[in-house]
């Protein structure tokens, strides 16, 4: 799971101030061998078991995109779609759609950042306080300019927002925070909060370079140590036919981002501290200004064209007529790779993040392709690249699928379900947008599964996941996350404290692992029959789903 183009972590602001939990009970290994797991006779939640091990074996290495542990991964997962007898439905015939990516690696000679003002000369420290951003467009790049505090870079007048409002930002250096106003509704927020619209804002207006200062909040959940700490992880974009990166703002020659601890050195004889202005950020008050003086950025990449591929399955529908058209299931089957040793582990497994998702995708496959019936419309089934790079391999797909792009009716995307602890639900997020709710709901009762909120809406997960590839394609989605009501009786084990303790101490770290989790694949098993379901039932509607009347994301990308 990525969420933005930095690695967020998910739900993390919201649980930032909670305390450090203690991790879930685990079993003792003697009475685990003489109790059977509650799933031991279930053999879907075998199957997934077996693939998630498969996965997140170390044999993978971290499945990174581009890497020969991801080709390998995407092997297995094409060999499981042949077990399961659905058709290839990739490049020619194949399992596999080819994604161009360009590759941007940032070397740590040449990296500069100073702060020249009112006589003083600043130097921040690459790693401990500033780190530049990869660049797709030059190896080497420079700016020297005046610069201006923009806020958080929101241009959003139909709201009454406008951080740019009186500023001239043409051939300038924005200085700006992430995040928008707490003010606005969940998906506003969280449209305006995506560094990517920022960029397009700060480019818009006129800028040369830009600064992204973390706040403390910021890194409460997302400390700065751990981003420093695997710095020379390459960073990827979509590739044109050109060989030019898609969506890389060339006009910007480099963009930075400066620790929280360092932010004062940027505001150095500002008209605020940065601690005023982190006050006015979590207090909806901020106000841009020009900031005296100039800064300094340069940044050395090492940039190269890169390949990575998506697998694609078919299981086609049984009308004539509806079997043109297609929903879409999908789950990122890349994870970040190896990086820096924790406890002498350097292999990011990602068992949750997402072997588990992979998995109950490949489960509910297998449960549609031997269900008596089929539903009408065709499903395809689509394993993704480089989501942890940015939701490339969703993007590419959704706007270069292998069907025709007005067949894909609805997407159902599977990323990090966390299910360290029994429940007795499923959250589906983002499922009020859409007429895809009834369905669910009425999918859910099928089932007998509970459908609960989502928890922290605050947090938009809605578009930090391979489902807002084909929300900005204009197509219906959900993504189905783990519950959080407990099935233990005695609630010794409680989802949302798992939760917790799993963002905290292993999101994006090599103890996301299948020995080291304890994976509940039972409730694995019921997620992907709730899966299968949703998908017979939106195979044989009458009408494809559609965004609810005035829905934010339907009216800004609805076909």
């Amino acid at each position: 799971m990525r969420r933005a183009a930095l690695l967020p972590i998910l739900f993390a602001l919201s649980l930032a101030a909670c305390q450090r939990e203690a991790p879930p009970p685990a079993e003792d290994a003697s009475a685990a061998e003489a109790t059977p797991p509650d799933w031991a006779d279930d053999p879907a939640a075998l199957r997934i078991e077996a693939d998630v091990r498969a996965l997140a074996d170390d044999a993978m290495e971290g499945r990174e995109t581009g890497t020969r542990g991801y080709e390998k991964a995407s092997d297995y997962v094409a060999r499981r779609f042949a077990e399961i007898e659905l058709q290839p439905a990739g490049d020619d015939g194949s399992f596999f759609q080819h994604v161009p990516l360009l590759k941007a690696t940032r070397e740590s000679e040449g990296a500069y950042f100073a702060v020249n003002r009112n006589g003083r000369h600043i130097e921040l420290r690459l790693r401990d306080q500033f780190l530049p951003q990869p660049d797709f467009n030059a190896a080497r790049a420079a700016v020297e300019a005046p610069a201006v505090f923009v806020g958080q870079a929101v241009h959003a007048p139909a709201l009454d927002v406008d951080d740019f409002k009186g500023l001239d930002l043409k051939g300038k250096i924005a200085v700006l925070f992430g995040g928008a106003p707490a003010r606005f509704d969940d998906d506003r927020r969280a449209f305006h909060a995506s560094y990517h619209e920022k960029l397009r804002q700060v480019t818009a207006h006129g800028a040369i370079g830009a600064v992204f200062v973390n706040t403390v909040q910021d890194e409460a959940g997302a400390p700065w140590a751990q981003h420093a700490a695997n710095w020379d992880k390459p960073a990827m974009r979509l590739r044109d036919a050109d060989g030019r990166g898609i969506d890389t703002f060339p006009q910007l020659r480099v963009v930075a981002s400066v620790s929280a601890a360092a932010a004062d050195l940027v505001f150095a004889d500002a008209p605020l501290t940065a601690a005023q202005l982190f006050d006015a950020a979590r207090d909806g008050t901020l106000r841009g200004f020009a900031l005296p003086g100039t800064i300094a950025l340069a940044a050395r990449t090492t940039i190269e064209p890169a390949q990575s591929r998506n697998v694609v399955a078919r299981l086609p529908g049984d009308d004539d007529a509806l079997a043109t058209e297609h929903i879409v299931y999908s789950a990122h089957l890349d994870h970040v790779g190896i990086g820096a040793p924790v406890e002498g582990d350097r292999i990011y497994n990602g068992a949750l993040d997402n072997a588990l998702g992979v998995a109950i995708m490949l489960e509910t496959a297998h449960q549609l392709a031997d269900a008596k019936y089929r539903p009408k419309r065709s499903l395809l089934f689509v394993a993704t690249t480089a989501e942890e790079k940015g939701l490339l391999g969703a993007e590419w797909f959704a706007t270069h699928p292998t069907v025709a792009a007005d067949s894909m009716v609805a997407n159902i995307n599977m990323d990090m379900p966390v299910l360290m602890a029994p429940t007795t639900d499923v959250v589906p997020i983002g499922v009020e947008h859409s007429s895809l709710q009834a369905t669910l709901e009425a999918a859910a009762k099928d089932i007998r599964v509970a459908l609960s909120p989502d928890p922290f809406p605050e947090e938009n997960v809605f578009v930090r996941s391979d489902q807002y590839a084909f929300i900005r394609a204009g197509v219906p989605a959900v993504y189905l996350a783990g519950g959080v009501e407990s099935a233990d009786k005695d609630k010794a084990r409680d989802p949302k404290v798992a939760l917790r303790y799993f963002l905290r101490n292993c999101y994006h770290r090599p103890c996301d692992d299948a020995d080291t989790q304890p994976i509940q694949y039972g409730d694995a098993a019921r997620m992907a029959r709730l899966n299968a379901r949703i998908g017979q039932r939106v195979g044989d509607e009458a009408e494809r789903p559609r965004w609810n009347e005035g829905d934010f994301f339907g009216d800004m990308f609805a076909r």
